[in-house]
Formats: C-alpha cells, sequence, structure tokens
C-alpha cells in the first residue's frame, strides 16, 4: 500500500447465475420481521420511562425528583440506577442468549432460532404489559432480551445466506429496515398511550410488544431453511431443491459445490469457538468485536430509546418530547430506505466514511446548541425556534447513522465469515453489541448529569476514531459470495499478512489477482 493511505478492495471471486425471485424476496421480508422486536423495545422504552403515571408506579424517587427539578439542573432530573436497570436489563439477557442461540442456529437451523426467540419475546411482553412491580417489569425485560438474542443471532446470518451475493446488502439491510419501523410504531404508539387517562397508557405500549413477537413467530414456521444451513446438517439433496428455488436457474452447480466444500471444511473444526482464535481469522474476528463495539458508541442509543427523555430533558414539553422522538423515528425509516438502494451500488466503506462524517459534524453542533443554553449549570430553557434548530441537527445526526452504521452494523459481521465459524462469529458480534448497549444504557443519564452537554462531544470523538477505522482497515466487500471472502483478506494490505495461501481452500480456480486492493494517495 503506497504511502500507507485509504485501501479500497475491489470486488473479488465469482459471480454466481441466478436472479433475485419472488420467493427469495418474501422469506428474506418475513425473516427480516425479526427485526421489528428489537425495534419496538428500543423505542417504547424511552417513551414509557418518560410518562408519568409509570413513573409514579414504580420508580416513585425519580417521579418526585423530576416533579422537585422542574426549574433547576435538566442534565440530572431522571438519573436513577433502578430506572436504567429496567431499561438496560433487557440487553444483559441478550448477551448471555446470544450463546446458546449459536448452538441452536448451528444445531437445528436459523428458522428454529428466529422461532424460539419469537416465543420468549411473546411471553416477556405478556409479563410486562400485566407487571405489578419492579420484579416482574424486569423479569419481563428478562425474557425480551432472550428473545432479542436469538433473532439478533439467527437472522442476519439468515438474510446473508439467502440472497444473491449481488443483491445481499439490500436484502440484509431489511433487518435494519425493520429495526427501524419497530422504532417508529413504538414512537406512535407512547404518543398515543400517553393520552390515555387513568394512568395505565403504560401497559398498552408493553404489551403491544406482542404483536411484532406474533409476526416473527408465526411467519418462521412457514419459512424454508438455507441451503448453507441444510449442507451443513447433512441434508444435501434438499439444499440442491432449495438453492434451485432460491436462485431461479438450473445453473446452480458451481455455486452449489462451493457450498459443500465450504461445509466439508467446516466439519474438521470441532471447536469453532478456539478456531475463530486462529491467525487466518483475525481480520473477521477482529471486525466481529470492534464493529458492534463503535456501533453502540456512536451515541445512536442514546437518542433513540432515551429520545422522548432526552427531549424532555432538555426541556421539551412532555407533548412535544415525544413527537419530536417520532419525528426522529421517520427520518430513521426513511434514511434506512436510502442505504437499501445504495448499499450495492456504492458499496459498504462509502455509506460508513460519508455517514461516519455527518455524525461527527451534527454531534458537535447538536453539543455546542445545548451547551449554549443550559450551559454547565443545566438551567435554562429552549424557545421554539432554537429547539427546531435542535430536533433538525438530531435528525441530520439519525439519517446519517441510518444510511451508514445502523444497517451496515450488521450487515459487515454476518458477510464476512466463513461456514465454519459463522455461528460462533455471529455470537460474538451480537453479544459484543449488547454489551455496550447495556454498559450505554446503564450509564447513559449518569454520563449526562455529569458530563453535561460534553457527552455529545464524547461520542463525537468516538466517531472520528470508528471512521478512520473504517477508512483504513475495512475492505469492500459488495458483490463478493460469502463462502470466497477470505479472498478479499488475503488481498488487503494489512490483514493479508494474517492469512497464507494454504489458507484458501474455496475458489481456488478464481485468479488470485482479482480484486487486489487499490491505493489512493
Amino acid at each position: 500500500m503506497a504511502g500507507g493511505a485509504f485501501v479500497d478492495s475491489g470486488p473479488a471471486g465469482k459471480e454466481y447465475p441466478g436472479k433475485l425471485t419472488l420467493y427469495v424476496f418474501f422469506t428474506c421480508v418475513v425473516a427480516a420481521t425479526g427485526g421489528l422486536i428489537f425495534g419496538y423495545d428500543i423505542g417504547i422504552s424511552g417513551g414509557v420511562t418518560s410518562m408519568d403515571s409509570f413513573l409514579q408506579k414504580f420508580f416513585p424517587s425519580v417521579y418526585e425528583k423530576e416533579q422537585r427539578n422542574k426549574d433547576s439542573n435538566q442534565y440530572c432530573k431522571f438519573d436513577s440506577q433502578l430506572l436504567t436497570t429496567f431499561t438496560s436489563s433487557l440487553y444483559l439477557a441478550a448477551l448471555i442468549a446470544s450463546f446458546f442461540a449459536a448452538t441452536v442456529t448451528r444445531v437445528f437451523g436459523r428458522k428454529w432460532s428466529m422461532f424460539g426467540g419469537g416465543i420468549t419475546f411473546l411471553i416477556g411482553a405478556a409479563l410486562n404489559g400485566a407487571a405489578k412491580n419492579v420484579l416482574m417489569l424486569i423479569l419481563g425485560r428478562i425474557l425480551l432480551g432472550i428473545g432479542v438474542g436469538f433473532a439478533n443471532q439467527s437472522v442476519p446470518v439468515y438474510l446473508s445466506e439467502m440472497a444473491p451475493a449481488r443483491l445481499r446488502g439490500m436484502l440484509n439491510i431489511g433487518f435494519q429496515l425493520m429495526i427501524t419501523i419497530g422504532i417508529l410504531c413504538a414512537n406512535l404508539i407512547n404518543y398515543g398511550t400517553s393520552k390515555i387517562t387513568g394512568g395505565w397508557g403504560w401497559r398498552v405500549s408493553l404489551a403491544l410488544a406482542a404483536v411484532p413477537a406474533a409476526i416473527i413467530t408465526v411467519g418462521s414456521l412457514f419459512l424454508p431453511d438455507t441451503p448453507n444451513s441444510l449442507i451443513d446438517r447433512g441434508h444435501d439433496e434438499a439444499a440442491r431443491k432449495m438453492l434451485h428455488r432460491i436462485r431461479g436457474t438450473d445453473d446452480i452447480d458451481e455455486e452449489y459445490n462451493d457450498l459443500v466444500a465450504a461445509s466439508m471444511e467446516s466439519k474438521l473444526v470441532e471447536h469453532p469457538w478456539a478456531n475463530i482464535l486462529r491467525p487466518k481469522y483475525r481480520a473477521q474476528l477482529t471486525m466481529a468485536i470492534l464493529i458492534p463495539f463503535f456501533q453502540q458508541l456512536t451515541g445512536i442509543n442514546v437518542i433513540m430509546f432515551y429520545a422522548p427523555v432526552l427531549f424532555k430533558t432538555i426541556g421539551f414539553g412532555n407533548d412535544a418530547s415525544l413527537m419530536s422522538s417520532v419525528i426522529t423515528g421517520l427520518v430513521n425509516v426513511f434514511a434506512t430506505l436510502v442505504s437499501i438502494f445504495t448499499v450495492d451500488k456504492f458499496g459498504r466503506r462509502k455509506l460508513f466514511l460519508q455517514g461516519g462524517s455527518q455524525m461527527l459534524i451534527c454531534q458537535i453542533i447538536v453539543g455546542t446548541l445545548i451547551a449554549i443554553k443550559l450551559g454547565t449549570s443545566g438551567e435554562g430553557s429552549f424557545g421554539k425556534t432554537y429547539a427546531g434548530f435542535l430536533v433538525f441537527f438530531i435528525c441530520l445526526y439519525v439519517a446519517g447513522f441510518a444510511w451508514s452504521w445502523g444497517p451496515l452494523g450488521w450487515l459487515v459481521p454476518s458477510e464476512i465469515f466463513p461456514l465454519e465459524i459463522r455461528s460462533a462469529g455471529q455470537s460474538i458480534n451480537v453479544s459484543v453489541n449488547m454489551l455496550f448497549t447495556f454498559i450505554i444504557a446503564q450509564a447513559f443519564l449518569t454520563m449526562l448529569c455529569h458530563m453535561k452537554f460534553g457527552l455529545f462531544y464524547f461520542f463525537g470523538g468516538w466517531v472520528f476514531i470508528m471512521t478512520t477505522f473504517i477508512a483504513f482497515f475495512l475492505p469492500e466487500t459488495k458483490n463478493v459470495p460469502i463462502e470466497e471472502m477470505i479472498l478479499v483478506w488475503r488481498n488487503h494490505w494489512f490483514w493479508g499478512r494474517f492469512i497464507s495461501d494454504e489458507d484458501i481452500h474455496i475458489g481456488k480456480n478464481v485468479e488470485m489477482g482479482k480484486g487486489k486492493p487499490k491505493a489512493e494517495a
């Protein structure tokens, strides 16, 4: 790499025959609904925790503190470890569940992992809707977390395996689109239930989580297994028939033979968790850890599951705060649609770099706007025009995330692992994601209280680091068949040193010079 500059590895490997069939499209849409349960929960939590009736019943000390602090420090009014434990307990449960989900996904197939996730989430929703005390509330959250862990482990892998290589980005981002739709629906429901007289609107918000859970539970029963999973479990003939059906062509021999070869290689691996530590998987392991780590340190969950609390905290009224989170939810959905139609055209790297730059600028502006009005004392309020500017830049930030780190944080880790370590790799991706979602959720309100407007600069600094990391260390993966992804890493200026020629078994007949990294000055 000349001059140690940015790299842009072009596509490598073969292009298998086939087209996007209606069958594949509908199976991917159904599977992607697994994202609804995750999105609905992210959106519902913040809205419910900003409802006075909910706080009075379960967190009276927080409610009293909020009432006392109406005209004083805006940064600290919601700072409560018990309240954040309600929100973040789900993510700790999802972290642990993802490790068990890896075994279920590998041994029984991707669809049964989705089914198990849906059922567990359904039970958790019922428990939360009927909650009488904080214990019931947190127990319900833990069951929701187990559901999220199973769905997030299996859905992205399923989508990447079913999709044709050249459209993998578009179909995989369907998962992120469903997350954003779940968030938007939750925001709209919160806005409606907050107006219910009698103080039971929060029960409706929490119980309606059963709807997305029912969709993925029932939907998963009708999903076929992926050819990759069928071959891996010894159903070769069924896999060939499925590949013929999803590709819409008789010319499937080359792709089928590569899948069989990949499966044979994976069967030589007795312990995928130990195997993933081998030097030839150094790049994939690094990405499976750092991409979800960075995704949470963009600060997006601060905006999304605390949006109503955040807007209420910085001086918006209760109605205005919920409405503002509906607006950010709409931006999130439409910006995700942008990534669906651009990711396979422009590639992953360009979206990562553009979105990261946009988020960094917006975080600096938002932090500065809050600093000007609230300073370090936290005393002050926002006029209508000023608040409008604040929401505008928060929406720009959300848009930048929604066409970059949002969808690509799930897409890239799900498409880079060879079959022998795919379930283990995706489990690491989900568990790191949930661990840092848990940490950020648990720490955010305390950090806001102590770091004040500096919190936005804190996340902005991390966005700068992650954007630089992508520029130097992530090669382009668009249009590359999953089972040939090792060629992309072999040709990378940095990761290539960890992969020997003997490590490349798939696609030996592919010219190694293809897709060689280009250095830009």
